[in-house]
């Protein structure tokens, strides 16, 4: 009876070990991949200046359109450290902003020939499924994360240790779901 209860104390302290490591494992999985959609938002921020300077000779009348780009990537650069659903919500409003851009650009054909212009738009495009690698990445490490978190008996070494769920990086608007088509002539 005593190596009963010795091995059923035994099992339980393993299973503790074994739940708390996981829920570390998840926690930075879960930073991890917050990490890389980082990246690919800052590469993003940072393509905009000089796209808009080749854009602003062309599109001289579209100031509408260009200050949408340019206040949304503003509100993107404040919320550098924001949550994940505050940073979406700002992101998503780029990805609105910078879609019209291009929507607008195909009314200009000298533009839409500027070698430059392409670059950046070719660019763009890369950061931008890039981005969607990385959201998709993040909000597994996140799922992983909040079932270890929310799951019987995993919950009660969760609880203990002042583990929390973590919020999925999603877009609240599904137009701004979609990303920005990018169309090469």
């Amino acid at each position: 009876m005593e190596w009963v209860v010795l091995a059923l104390i035994a099992a339980v302290i393993g299973y503790a070990i074994y739940a708390y490591n996981l829920l570390v494992k998840n926690r930075q999985l879960t930073q991890e991949g917050w990490s890389g959609i980082d990246v690919q938002l800052k590469r993003r921020a940072d393509l905009i200046p000089n796209m808009m300077e080749t854009v602003k000779g062309y599109m001289g009348h579209e100031r509408e359109t260009l200050q949408a780009v340019t206040d949304a990537r503003a509100a993107v650069q404040a919320a550098g450290n924001a949550s994940p659903a505050e940073r979406s919500r700002v992101e998503g409003q780029l990805s609105g902003a910078l879609g019209r851009l291009f929507a607008v650009a195909e009314a200009y054909p000298d533009l839409k020939a500027n070698t430059t212009f392409l670059e950046f738009q070719n660019a763009l495009q890369t950061v931008e499924d890039e981005i969607q690698l990385s959201r998709r990445y993040y909000n597994g490490a996140v799922r992983n994360l909040n079932v270890a978190v929310e799951s019987f008996p995993s919950n009660l070494i969760a609880n203990a240790f002042h583990f929390s769920k973590a919020e999925y990086f999603e877009l609240d608007n599904e137009a701004d779901r979609a990303v920005p088509q990018v169309k090469f002539s």
